[in-house]
């Protein structure tokens, strides 16, 4: 593996909505999910499921779903990122978040571009994801991660603000 996070990937993973409409790799895509899977879980319980979507009409149809995704119609991946409360009933959605920021830092470490789209805990978002990829009644749909090559720059930031951070007590 070639590709290394390093501490600058953090202040350069920025929301990325436009893209350019070349093909992500099945190799790239491998390694997103590597990467998703090497987030902290809870008791290691990885109460996590993922569906990779590359099929150009599911991305659109996800594009008319998902309130704010309208970039999916030039993403050339998406990742779901999906919650089972049976492995884990209260610590699932963190653990899923993890997965969640692992892909954005894995895409920034590959030179990709990706913007997070909240789905959980919104039930009209949810159900209509569901139905679309096919994922169980039981199975929550967390987030969906929006994927492609970078047809945007933005620079790399912190948004550090000292006056939330307390030392030692509040």
């Amino acid at each position: 593996m070639d590709e290394v996070l390093r501490i600058d990937n953090l202040f350069a993973r920025r929301s990325i909505r436009k893209y350019t409409g070349e093909p992500v790799t099945a190799e790239q895509v491998d390694l997103l999910l590597k990467a998703a899977m090497a987030a902290p879980s809870a008791s290691n319980l990885k109460p996590w499921h993922f569906v990779a979507i590359t099929r150009r009409p599911v991305l659109n149809q996800l594009a008319e779903i998902h309130p704010h995704g309208k970039m999916l119609t030039e993403a050339a991946l998406a990742i779901c990122v999906c919650g089972d409360p049976a492995i884990n009933e209260r610590m699932w959605s963190q653990d899923a978040a993890a997965a969640t920021e692992n892909i954005l830092l894995a895409v920034t470490g590959l030179g990709l571009g990706a913007v997070w789209l909240g789905v959980y805990p919104r039930e009209e978002r949810m159900q209509p994801i569901r139905s679309l990829l096919g994922i169980p009644d039981d199975i929550v749909p967390f987030s969906v991660v929006s994927i492609g090559h970078p047809a945007e720059a933005r620079p790399a930031r912190t948004q550090y603000d000292e006056s939330r951070v307390h030392r030692e007590a509040w």
